[in-house]
């Protein structure tokens, strides 16, 4: 990463995805994302410390079925009105691990994200962009999640385990 401009680098949500899969039923996995992002990066003289901040507005979370997005926006789930975003602080980068603080519903949980770093390059308008890509799975429970139902033959409809991977692309610090 000694090829990142030190400063802080914006968070380009145009191309950036932040993404969801939780298995549904036990025999199918139900996926969604975010639709607004916002973050920065702050990388430090010779590239290799960073720090990276993410912010989703939950009442954007899209699953392309509308039913299951309101009851996703209720009190049985991220309860937007009273929690209007995610949070995620990076606290600290060892080797391919991004270690952080995750707040879902206003609970704060330590997360540990699987971490590529995935190029930096220079689009055809000159912009200086640089990717990521983190993957990690979390306790929905953990975080107040807790909503589900019993299926008829055992079992319950949205299992506990949801893994999140996160695209994101940054634009580099313009000079001033």
């Amino acid at each position: 990463m000694s090829d990142l401009t030190p400063g802080t680098w914006t968070l380009d949500p145009a191309h950036t995805s932040a993404a969801f899969t939780v298995r549904h039923a036990g025999i199918s996995k139900a996926r969604g994302q975010f639709t607004d992002v916002e973050g920065e990066l702050v990388v430090a003289e010779g590239g290799e410390d960073l720090a990276f901040t993410a912010t989703l507005k939950t009442e954007s979370v899209s699953t392309s079925n509308p039913d299951r997005d309101a009851h996703l926006k209720s009190a049985d789930f991220f309860d937007v009105e009273n929690n209007p975003t995610i949070t995620f602080r990076s606290t600290e980068l060892k080797g391919d691990t991004l270690h952080g603080e995750l707040t879902i519903n206003g609970t704060t949980k330590p997360v540990e994200l699987d971490f590529t770093y995935e190029g930096a390059a220079t689009d055809p308008f000159g912009i200086y962009r640089a990717g990521f890509t983190g993957e990690t799975t979390i306790s929905r429970k953990e975080f107040g999640l807790t909503w589900n139902a019993a299926l008829e033959a055992g079992g319950v409809l949205v299992a506990d385990a949801v893994k999140i991977s996160i695209e994101a692309e940054f634009t580099a610090p313009t000079a001033a």
